[in-house]
């Protein structure tokens, strides 16, 4: 099959993007938080590392009630992380090195501590102010009862009652998420048009593009009707998600429109990357049509089970349907919402979106396991043509830290739940750079906002450096090899192959991944292989790029 991207040669429908989680990536300052200047400090291993961009979650000013997704200032850095000359400091280093810098934008809500909702709660019923956000008289007699039924998605009641100016209970606002994130009203030109002057802010300040965070979000069916999810799903996620009333409406669609016409009049591809969890693909390839959004996630890859069928179903399924619209398919393994997938394909079960894993749940595998199977699994995914986004870590093979005690936890799914769900805070944990260093060189004094497993001092970046067969180098490797035979605007041509075996070719290259088969004999000048070869053989859970037979 040839994608329909294959002929064109935008830098985003191959690159390979990186993405940076700045609380956890670099601490220039000792806080114990990751910052600005961290990442400008270690941009220089990323360019090495051979990425072509870097995506960073959110940098705003915010009250951190959701590590910065509760966005109070979209125009401004948090001091938590540095200030607008940081970020300047830090898009011209990027740049310098050659890699394109994506911003995360969070438009579904603001944080509580935002000066609008600020005004919103200081005026009165039916103001200007409130009709920003989504508010609305209770239900029952007294309105004491939430206006309809809405759960929120980190766990608990999606409505929150205010105490009006005279100390009477009030309205009720909507949040799909903390009561700390109220909804805005999409519907309102004044929230549009404050967006598209927040996207050009950034964009005048270099900015190459924008992670939009719930893309299949902002928009509710009128009337608010009642909904209740099923009980297995318990996230943004699932297939119930494209019924629910306050996710995945058409209206949001004009949205991105507006969005991309915006990014279009820059110079220099900047583009627009959908955060959209829903299914199925053939609906998710809406947000990827030519006038709206240039990428999304493909969240059903990422979901996948460690199974050659369920695979080779979910590749062919991605290079169609988004091919079919003119966008260039998206590879995903690991992000900062979801276990790092060196424990959660190792696990073997399916793990609800947000719930996360902790050490009482059964099955964890141990360290060998989990990174041999990732390793597989990345070789695998660096071979489709595409592009493809790494999670900071996942070069050098990080597990979920699944040891964090509850008196060190964040993630607002652990409050909200009661602590029935850890949440997402495993796969967010500090980077290890030094094994040697305080905090793993994360900084110099060893402070660090979640505690790193003591395992990841045998991972640190310096242990791997430079030595053959490491996690680290492989994926350097891999990079390479990816950008020398052209993958990401190759194709996929599937061979013949044994139970539990995917091969197919890419250009000159020929890929095996042997997920769960027998031993498969390996023939022609090997590239690159994820774990060795016994005997000439490939073992399972291992993949291997070889010239391919002339």
């Amino acid at each position: 099959m040839t994608p329909t991207h294959a002929r064109d040669a935008e830098w985003w429908r191959s690159a390979v993007t990186y993405q940076i989680y700045p609380r956890s990536f670099a601490d220039s300052n000792g806080d114990g938080v990751g910052d600005l200047p961290g990442i400008t400090s270690r941009l220089q291993d990323l360019a090495e590392l051979g990425v072509d961009a870097v995506w960073l979650s959110p940098f705003y000013t915010s009250p951190q009630k959701d590590a910065g997704y509760d966005v109070s200032d979209f125009r401004d850095v948090d001091p938590l992380f540095g200030t607008l000359a940081d970020f300047d400091q830090m898009v011209a280093r990027a740049h310098g090195l050659g890699l394109r810098v994506i911003a995360d934008i969070v438009p579904n809500h603001t944080s509580d501590q935002h000066a609008w909702f600020q005004a919103a709660l200081a005026s009165a019923p039916g103001s200007p102010e409130r009709n920003r956000y989504m508010f609305r008289d209770g239900a029952g007699a007294r309105g004491d009862l939430p206006p309809n039924n809405w759960e929120a998605i980190f766990g608990g009641p999606a409505w929150t009652r205010v105490t009006e100016a005279d100390g009477a209970p009030g309205q009720w606002y909507l949040h799909l998420f903390d009561s700390s994130q109220p909804d805005l009203n999409w519907e309102l030109e004044e929230v549009r048009a404050e967006f598209d002057s927040v996207l050009r802010f950034w964009l005048d300040r270099g900015v190459d593009g924008f992670r939009v965070d719930v893309a299949h979000g902002l928009i509710k069916a009128a009337g608010l009707p009642d909904y209740r999810r099923e009980d297995s799903d318990t996230s943004v996620a699932g297939e119930s998600a494209t019924l629910a009333p306050y996710l995945a409406q058409d209206g949001v669609h004009e949205v991105w429109r507006r969005w991309r016409r915006i990014t279009d009049s820059y110079p220099g591809d900047r583009i627009l990357i959908a955060e959209a969890w829903v299914s199925p693909l053939e609906l998710m390839a809406n947000w990827v049509r030519p006038d709206e959004m240039h990428q999304t996630f493909n969240f059903g890859y990422m979901e996948s089970p460690w199974d050659a069928p369920a695979l080779r179903t979910v590749i062919d399924d991605s290079l169609e349907t988004f091919g079919g619209v003119g966008a260039p398919s998206t590879w995903v393994l690991s992000n900062h919402d979801i276990v790092r997938h060196a424990t959660r394909l190792a696990l073997g079960v399916e793990l609800p979106h947000g719930h996360g894993v902790g050490p009482d749940t059964p099955g964890l595998p141990d360290l060998d396991h989990g990174i041999r199977r990732a390793r597989a699994a990345s070789l695998l995914m660096l071979s489709l043509p595409g592009s493809a986004y790494v999670y900071q870590g996942e070069e050098l093979g990080l597990p979920e830290a699944t040891d964090i005690p509850g008196s060190a936890r964040q993630d607002p799914s652990w409050f909200r739940t009661g602590g029935e769900r850890y949440g997402r805070d495993g796969c967010r944990v500090p980077v290890p750079w030094e094994s040697d260093a305080p905090a793993y060189g994360f900084n110099d004094t060893g402070a660090t906002w979640l505690p790193q497993p003591a395992t990841w001092k045998q991972l640190a970046r310096d242990v791997q450096t430079g030595v053959p067969g490491s996690t680290l180098e492989m994926y350097r490797s891999t990079l390479r090899l990816r950008r020398e035979h052209r993958l990401g605007t190759g194709d996929v041509a599937w061979q013949d192959s044994p139970l539990g075996v995917l091969i197919h070719d890419n250009g000159p290259v020929r890929v095996i991944a042997n997920v769960s088969g027998a031993p498969v004999d390996v023939s022609g000048d090997v590239l690159i292989a994820s774990s060795p070869l016994e005997g000439g053989r490939l073992p399972a859970d291992t993949t291997v790029w070889v010239r391919k037979p002339e």
